[in-house]
């Protein structure tokens, strides 16, 4: 067990607002080392503790040992690499000196969970998660899955949300239990109500392996008493991480950095015409009455899926989600939604299954002066007709 805060000065991260504590260092490389098998590294603790900045740290470390590390993440609310109501498995090939910055990636798979807390559907929550966990043992972790020779073993770290009592702690004790991780990561602060409880408090007898447990305080200052965490506003970062995924509408030298100009790009950017017969629609957490079906997906963020494609052997129903889209408009007269995403056109051709939950569209591109948002533009991109099925 690594000490939760052995004294010694900071350690600078290239980024000057973000500094990494001796005991935090010593725990990601403690990690790193431990490299037969690789490991699986789960990091939990209570809300604002630094489980995000400290998996960023971890996922830098270990990509200088191994030429990519699996990223799992669980947090439906403030997802590090996708957008709010996402849960998603990504594979990372690079390092990111900006400790304070997510960044959105594209997935190795995704669900559109539809919501920013796990407590309106915990089962299906679950289920996703045990999925992506499935699917990257198989894939990428398993020798006796992998099957090809030249195929490494990755390691795989899994940052969880910081909802730890009641029903959240009961979500983290049944994901504990079945991925079976070979480190547990538990950040502990100050307020000791808020903390986990301490030890391996989720075994009961059914541990696969090994576990070392790792036990380490959050990092609120540094030796120069400057504040280390980085305090967050999760609506303030649920928006921006929107923005920065319908930001990839637009070419990268396209400069649009302000609300404003990214609601006036979207209202004039030609939407994707596809017909309404070869679509179905999947409400995820609600029911609607089948003649208000089309009605309740006008300007709404819709997960985009192919039905035909799942997880193999899985119990849960939902298929793997190839991206988000907005509705900008329905034509019931000619049978045509239209929809802006930035999923290229060789994916969106595949799509015939519209995921409706509850992530909005943020309110600054929806109220911004002289702009109809998100209709304006009559002008189609693409007609995805019925022969690209």
């Amino acid at each position: 067990m690594v000490g939760a805060g052995e004294s010694g000065a900071a350690t600078s991260s290239p980024h000057p607002e973000v500094f990494i504590p001796p005991w935090w260092a010593e725990a990601a490389e403690a990690i790193a080392r431990a490299s037969s098998p690789p490991p699986v590294a789960l990091v939990c603790g209570p809300k604002n503790s630094g489980k995000s900045t400290f998996s960023r740290h971890l996922l830098n470390i270990l990509l200088q040992r191994y030429e990519r590390v699996g990223y799992l993440d669980t947090d439906v609310g403030q997802p590090e690499f996708s957008p709010p109501g996402c849960l998603s498995l990504h594979l990372v090939d690079e390092i990111n000196p900006d400790l304070k910055n997510p960044c959105i990636r594209p997935p190795e798979r995704c669900f559109f969970y539809g919501d920013i807390s796990s407590k309106r559907d915990p089962n299906a929550y679950l289920k996703c998660i045990f999925s992506l966990y499935d699917y990257f043992i198989k894939e990428h972790y398993d020798p006796n899955e992998i099957g090809s020779p030249g195929k490494s073993m990755l390691p795989l770290i899994i940052n969880t949300p910081g909802w730890v009592k009641g029903t959240g702690f009961d979500l983290l004790v049944e994901m504990l239990r079945y991925i079976s991780p070979t480190q547990v990561v538990q950040i502990r602060i100050s307020v000791e109500s808020k903390n986990l409880p301490t030890g391996t408090f989720w075994l009961d007898g059914e541990q696969k392996g090994p576990v070392d447990l790792i036990d380490i305080f959050s990092a609120r200052q540094d030796s120069l008493n400057r504040s280390v965490l980085i305090q967050k506003d999760a609506k303030v970062m649920r928006d921006r991480h929107l923005f920065d995924y319908f930001r990839q509408c637009f070419p990268s030298d396209l400069n649009i950095v302000t609300n404003k100009e990214l609601a006036h790009a979207l209202a004039s950017l030609p939407p994707y015409e596809v017909p309404l017969s070869r679509l179905k629609v999947m409400h995820l957490h609600c029911q609607v009455p089948s003649n208000e079906v089309f009605h309740s997906l006008n300007a709404t963020i819709v997960g985009l899926a192919v039905s035909s494609d799942g997880p193999a052997k899985s119990q849960y129903c939902i298929p793997w989600c190839v991206g988000l889209g907005i509705v900008r408009g329905i034509d019931r007269s000619k049978g045509l939604v239209y929809v802006i995403t930035p999923v290229p056109y060789s994916s969106l051709r595949k799509v015939d299954l519209l995921l409706q939950g509850y992530i909005e569209i943020p309110t600054g591109l929806l109220q911004v002066r002289g702009c109809i948002s998100p209709y304006m533009s009559t002008k189609v991109l693409h007609k995805v007709s019925d022969k690209d099925l």
